[in-house]
């Protein structure tokens, strides 16, 4: 537990100091040593306005308001909104709005007594110039919950999944801490100015206004993403430490397989992620929560306990995932291989997209990727979760015995995995003819040399170049001048759907620029895709449920340039790269 503290902080403090936060720093700075104002009875019966002096606590109160809105959305936000039926990006909103809000009750004081007139019934005794801090800081923890980073994998999981333990609960919490600490010393530092400077004491009411501005153009700042040019114009001057941070062993091994530990899986964090010899750790938890199996006698379920004698691949995946896809041809070899010799593969088909829980589309992708062993439907990630799980694909090793021998995260690292099937085999039976190993070339990328995956739904898009709003609805959207590496970009009218999208009119156009080998997009409906890359136009027939279609293949990873024209009745979903 106390090693999980030290990583939320530590990893928070990262955060708290990286390129992602400084668009709200000139917020932080100010809320700081703003003044409060109270009303006062003025001659002849008038109201008068009155600044009270910048209350002490208001830093902390900023500080402490972001702290808890940055730990409750992190972990109920998206359980909650998914139960109310609402967009995942309300809650980012409703902070912008209450930016707004009170920017302008800073500049204009009247309005600020409107705010405040519904809690007018509470007594006080003398006015408090830290009314409004927490309320601030509550705003800017929704706002900037994007801003978390990658420490925080684990406790997304956990809160999509809506299964949240004391571990999840410490390491958010620290980390909110430790990424608020930075922001606190410019809190304290706004407030010092104030109280020091005689300039910010005689200057109280253009300090307001200047707050109310800053805060104003934060909050529109957002709804444009305009931080997110900041970001890419400034490099990640914390990049290097980040590495060290998120790659140390400790760290991997708390984050990786430290997630909902129950009785079952509490021996996974035994396994080193991608370790090279056999390791024990522990009997295989069951799989569970399975909503329909496919390939195995009239879909019944499999049970891992009448498998003893046998060795057992646990492969989860989800069909969309290019990083699955290059990982599938090798497990499919050793099914093929080494079925006669012992070795049961089953695939736990673990969704990352909506579409991505139709058994008919999984049916369809088994067939297409020459799948015939059994495949688990785990739509709502029990078996996932069960076996501590982070990554797509992942590939656990269980031997004859049911107990779990090696566990490898992502991709790569074949020729070990398939060197411990067969020692795993030879032990169950050692008179067992093991065939040649199959010896497929491995195709994983460097990850720094291709563009990441990219989203298109208005909830999961990244890498978007343009300057229009990306939320659902109806959008119009124009090519930028200049647009960047390993991004996207619209033309023309769109409808955005929170996880893919659709021309509006007769057709709509996507370009890409990228780094990869292979460059594929998910598509789904009825209708085409004109793909225009180095001066070559292919056209793509979409014609059914979503599906990969290739749209670059090259021997080597090239920069390049694409476009493609989308006819309306056509859902894109993503772009993927290999």
């Amino acid at each position: 537990m106390l090693t999980l503290a030290l990583i939320g902080l530590i990893g928070g403090l990262v955060t708290g100091i990286s390129p992602c936060i400084l668009p709200v720093l000139p917020v932080i700075f100010f809320s700081g040593g703003t003044q409060s104002v109270r009303t006062t009875a003025g001659t002849g019966g008038g109201v008068a306005v009155a600044a009270t002096p910048a209350s002490r606590s208001r830093p902390y109160l900023v500080i402490a308001g972001l702290v808890v809105s940055f730990s409750l959305v992190t972990l109920f936000g998206s359980l909650l909104l998914s139960v109310l039926n609402l967009p995942q990006d309300v809650l980012r909103y409703a902070g912008i709005v209450v930016l707004v809000l009170i920017g302008i009750g800073l500049i204009v004081p009247r309005f600020e007594q409107l705010l405040e007139k519904p809690f007018t019934w509470i007594p006080q005794r003398n006015p408090d110039a830290s009314r409004g801090g927490f309320t601030l800081g509550l705003a800017l923890g929704a706002v900037y919950v994007p801003c978390a980073g990658p420490v925080l994998a684990a406790i997304t999981v956990a809160g999509s999944t809506g299964r949240i333990g004391t571990e999840t609960v410490v390491l958010t919490l620290t980390f909110a801490v430790g990424a608020a600490i930075p922001l606190l010393v410019f809190a304290l530092a706004g407030r010092r100015v104030a109280e020091r400077v005689q300039a910010f004491r005689k200057r109280q009411r253009g300090i307001r206004i200047t707050a109310g501005v800053v805060m104003i153009a934060l909050a529109f700042g957002l709804v444009f993403n305009l931080p997110q040019l900041l970001q890419r114009a400034i490099p990640d001057y914390t990049a290097s430490l980040q590495d060290k941070v998120n790659n140390s062993e400790q760290v991997k091994k708390a984050l990786n397989l430290s997630n909902l530990v129950n009785d079952q899986n509490k021996d996974l964090g035994k396994c080193s992620d991608g370790g090279t010899e056999l390791e024990s750790c522990g009997t295989a938890p069951d799989i569970a929560g399975i909503q329909q199996w496919l390939n195995t006698p009239g879909g019944q379920a499999v049970d891992l306990k009448s498998l003893r004698g046998k060795v057992v691949m646990l492969d989860f995946w989800a069909y969309s995932c290019i990083n699955c896809q290059r990982s599938i041809p090798h497990v499919t070899a050793w099914d093929k291989a080494y079925r006669d010799a012992g070795l049961q593969v089953i695939g736990i088909h673990s969704p990352e997209y909506a579409f991505e829980k139709e058994p008919a589309n999984v049916a369809a992708a088994a067939k297409n990727f020459g799948i015939t062993y059994p495949v688990a439907l785990d739509n709502t990630l029990d078996t996932w979760t069960n076996y501590r799980n982070r990554y797509w694909p992942a590939h656990y090793l269980i031997d004859a015995q049911g107990t779990v021998r090696h566990i490898k995260f992502g991709e790569g690292d074949y020729q070990v995995t398939e060197k411990l099937i067969r020692q795993l085999l030879t032990a169950a039976d050692p008179n067992a003819k093991l065939p040649q190993a199959t010896e497929l070339a491995d195709d994983t990328p460097v990850i720094a040399d291709i563009t990441r995956e990219t989203y298109l739904g208005s909830t999961k898009r990244v890498n978007f170049a343009g300057t229009e709003t990306y939320t659902s609805g109806e959008r119009t959207f124009q090519f930028p001048e200049n647009q960047g590496t390993d991004s996207f970009a619209l033309s023309g009218a769109w409808t955005l759907g929170t996880q893919s999208i659709t021309p509006t009119g007769d057709s709509g156009r996507v370009k890409l620029n990228y780094r990869a080998k292979e460059v594929r997009m998910v598509l789904s409906g009825k209708g085409t895709v004109t793909v225009q890359n180095n001066g070559k136009t292919t056209t793509i027939e979409v014609d059914g449920t979503p599906n990969s279609y290739q749209l670059v293949a090259t021997p080597t990873i090239q920069g390049g340039s694409l476009t493609t024209t989308v006819s309306a009745g056509v859902q894109a979903f993503s772009f993927t790269f290999g």
